[in-house]
């Protein structure tokens, strides 16, 4: 169990991240993770988060369990950002890298293009599940560059993309982008499922969710990323010079002794 309202100095679990033009302010409302100043000179990020020092074994969250948050952001955001868990696999700010999995709401402005959901834009705010720590998702390993060299042709990306979308349990929706009007976030991570809420109203579902442990982590950042099935990648910093925030509030982690809905639910 979490309850974390940042009235008082933000608990000792936490880690705060504050490099380049990355800043973090408690207000009277909650935590504010805000970039000023950002260039494409040097990475920039205000994050939280509460793997820090922890092998990725030992990460604290695993299902069944509901994340609810109240978030609001600034205009639209140069760069990434986002809230829920991952498993840290790869950052900036270094780290033995892994295969991805997380559960989150998160966001890429241009030029970032990641469209791993088929029909789903790579850029935007969006629900995202994603598990390529699995087997399944493994197996297509030796596969990728010849994946890769296939779905260059959008007729067989049409065929060649799914199952493989299937195996890494990627399941993504657009959303409306945050705005500077508080509303409330929630993830119910469930044993096989996941759902992704605001203010009550069930946003997208997904019928496959990482096994975990994973992270929770928060941050606005000035990076953009390019990776497309048709083996586009790309990477690089955003200049963002001018204030730009993510509010949050109220954060609780309520682990549940079984899964708290039914996986049928629409």
């Amino acid at each position: 169990m979490l309850l974390e309202d940042f009235r008082a100095p933000p608990q000792r679990r936490w880690r705060s991240t504050a490099v380049g033009g990355g800043h973090l302010a408690i207000l009277p409302h909650g935590l504010r993770l805000l970039t000023l100043g950002a260039s494409p000179r040097a990475y920039s990020d205000a994050q939280i988060d509460d793997y820090a020092q922890l092998r990725r074994r030992d990460f604290p969250w695993r299902p069944p369990l509901t994340l609810t948050l109240r978030a609001r952001a600034s205009g639209p955001l140069l760069g990434t950002a986002g809230f829920g868990f991952w498993n840290n696999p790869f950052s900036p700010l270094g780290g033995a890298p892994a295969l991805p999995a997380a559960l989150w709401f998160f966001h890429a402005s241009p030029p970032s293009d990641m469209p791993l959901a088929q029909g789903v834009a790579g850029q935007g705010w969006k629900c995202a599940a994603l598990d390529a720590t699995t087997a399944r998702a493994m197996r297509w390993a030796a596969l990728a560059p010849a994946a890769m060299l296939l779905c260059r042709s959008p007729r067989l990306r049409q065929r060649i993309w799914p199952p493989i979308q299937r195996d890494l349990a990627i399941s993504e929706r657009p959303i409306a982008a945050p705005s500077d009007q508080w509303r409330t976030y929630s993830i119910q991570w469930g044993l096989g499922s996941a759902r992704f809420l605001c203010d009550g109203q069930l946003l997208h579902q997904a019928d496959q969710a990482p096994r975990g442990p994973l992270g929770f982590v928060a941050w606005v950042d000035n990076q953009w990323a390019v990776a497309t099935p048709w083996g586009r990648f790309g990477w690089g910093l955003l200049d963002a010079p001018a204030p730009q925030w993510l509010d949050l509030a109220h954060i609780r982690i309520q682990p549940h002794d079984q899964q708290p809905w039914h996986s049928s639910c629409s």
